[in-house]
C-alpha cells in the first residue's frame, strides 16, 4: 500500500492578505516640498517682465519706435562696416590715415610745407633694426600682450598723481588704433573706440600686420609718415638698410616728432637713442621680434 502522499502546503495555503493601502497622510508626507525660486531665477524673470514692459511702451509710440529701429539699424551698419573695414586693411596698404589728414589741414594759413612724406613698404622690406627700435622704445610687452599692457597702465596711473605731464601707456597696437581708425583728441568716446579697435586689430590682424603698419604710419617728423620716408629724408636711404643707430634715432622722436628732430638732434634725443640702442641688446636683438 502506498503510503500517502504529503499536502501541498503551498498550494493549498490560503491566499495572503493584501497590504493596506497607504493613508492620503503619509502620501502628503512622500511628496517633495516645492521649492521657492532663487534669487537668479527672481531677477531674470524680472528683467524677462521689465523688458517686456519697455517693449510695449516702444511699440504704443510709433514715433519712439521708429526712432528705436533707426538706432537699432545704425550700430549693426556701424559694427559689421568696421569689421569690414578692419578685415580689408590687412591686406591693402594704408595710404590714408585721420592724423596725416588733420596734420595736412593745419598747414593751412602758416609757412610750413603742405608737402606730406609718405612711402608704403612692406614688413619684409624694412630693416628689422627699425622694428626692434619701435618696440624696445614704445612697448617691450607687444610680442606677448593682447593689445593692452595692463601692468605699464597701472604703473603710469601711480606716476601720475605725482608728475606734472602725465605719462601715457598706450601699446603700439593702441596707437594704431588711433591713427588708422579714429580723429585726433580726446574724449571718452574715442576712448572707447580705441579699445574697441584694439581689440578687433589684435584679433584680426595679427602681430606682424600691426606692426607692419605702424612703421608705415606713424608720424617720424615734419609732415613726415613712415620709417621709409624718414629714412629717405633724413638718411639718404631706404628703410631697408638703416643700422641699429639710425632706427635709433628714429624711435628717439616719436614722443613727438613735431619738436624732437633726427637730423640735427638735441643732447636729450641722442641721450635717448643710446638707451634705445642698449635695450634693443638687452632684448636680445632681431630675434626678439622673429617669431611675431
Amino acid at each position: 500500500m502506498n503510503p500517502q502522499r504529503p499536502a501541498n502546503t503551498f498550494r493549498n495555503a490560503p491566499p495572503p492578505t493584501p497590504r493596506p493601502k497607504a493613508s492620503n497622510a503619509s502620501t502628503q508626507r512622500t511628496q517633495p516640498l516645492s521649492r521657492k525660486p532663487s534669487s537668479d531665477q527672481s531677477s531674470s524673470r524680472g528683467l524677462t517682465r521689465k523688458w517686456q514692459q519697455t517693449r510695449r511702451f516702444i511699440r504704443e509710440r510709433p514715433l519712439l519706435e521708429r526712432i528705436y529701429w533707426v538706432v537699432i539699424k545704425t550700430f549693426l551698419w556701424l559694427f559689421f562696416g568696421s569689421m569690414g573695414y578692419v578685415v580689408a586693411l590687412k591686406y591693402v596698404p594704408v595710404w590714408v590715415t585721420p592724423l596725416i589728414v588733420s596734420r595736412w589741414i593745419d598747414t593751412f594759413g602758416t609757412d610750413e610745407s603742405s608737402h606730406v612724406y609718405k612711402k608704403w613698404r612692406s614688413y619684409d622690406s624694412i630693416s628689422k633694426e627699425a622694428a626692434l627700435a619701435v618696440v624696445a622704445s614704445e612697448d617691450q610687452a607687444f610680442p606677448t600682450h593682447w593689445g593692452f599692457d595692463f601692468d605699464e597702465i597701472q604703473d603710469a596711473i601711480k606716476e601720475n598723481q605725482t608728475r606734472k605731464r602725465p605719462r601715457g601707456a598706450s601699446t603700439i597696437s593702441q596707437q594704431v588704433a588711433k591713427n588708422v581708425f579714429l580723429w585726433t583728441g580726446r574724449s571718452y568716446l574715442r576712448k572707447g573706440l580705441e579699445v574697441y579697435f584694439t581689440a578687433l586689430i589684435e584679433l584680426i590682424w595679427g602681430k606682424k600686420r600691426i606692426l607692419e603698419v605702424y612703421l608705415n604710419v606713424a608720424e617720424m617728423g615734419s609732415m613726415t609718415f613712415g620709417v621709409e620716408a624718414a629714412s629717405q629724408r633724413y638718411y639718404g636711404h631706404p628703410a631697408a638698410t638703416l643700422s641699429r643707430n639710425e632706427a635709433a634715432r628714429i624711435a628717439a622722436v616719436l614722443p613727438n616728432p613735431r619738436l624732437f628732430l633726427i637730423k640735427s638732434p638735441s643732447n636729450y634725443i641722442q641721450r635717448r637713442t643710446r638707451q634705445i640702442a642698449r635695450q634693443m641688446r638687452y632684448l636680445g636683438g632681431q630675434k626678439y621680434i622673429r617669431n611675431l
